[in-house]
């Protein structure tokens, strides 16, 4: 039987936090960098068509359908992949942030926490 974890102290928090946040950049710059090559390796002698705006298409509005697109190596898909990672990216530090505030057992920043955590999932999710 293990005994309680120690706490996770500022340093060892700052530090993951650090790596958390270069590694997601990281992978959502290549994700982005990969479709980009292969969106223009596919499209890049087309020419534009400036009269008429086209958004994007329903598939890739909706993260089933991004995942779809980027599996398939579309390079649209793989460059909105590359976005929603970045986006992921902050949110996953302020769970980090939770989870080693919850570790520390500091009631008053576990509730800030959760209501930054609150307020990024109900920009993301809540706000149709």
């Amino acid at each position: 039987m293990r005994g309680p974890r120690p706490p996770v102290t500022d340093e060892q928090m700052e530090q993951l936090i650090g790596g958390l946040l270069r590694a997601g950049v990281l992978l959502a710059s290549a994700v982005v960098a990969v479709g980009a090559a292969i969106y223009l390796a596919r499209h890049g002698a087309e020419a534009p068509r400036y009269g008429t705006f086209r958004g994007e298409p329903d598939d890739l509005r909706h993260l089933s359908g991004i995942l779809r697109s980027a599996t398939a190596l579309h390079g649209r898909g793989l460059i909105q992949l590359g976005l929603v990672l970045l986006i992921a990216t902050p949110i996953a530090r302020v769970s980090l942030a939770l989870y080693g505030f919850a570790r520390q057992r500091d009631r008053t920043y576990v509730a800030v926490t959760l209501c930054v955590l609150g307020v990024l999932a109900y920009s993301l999710f809540g706000s149709h």
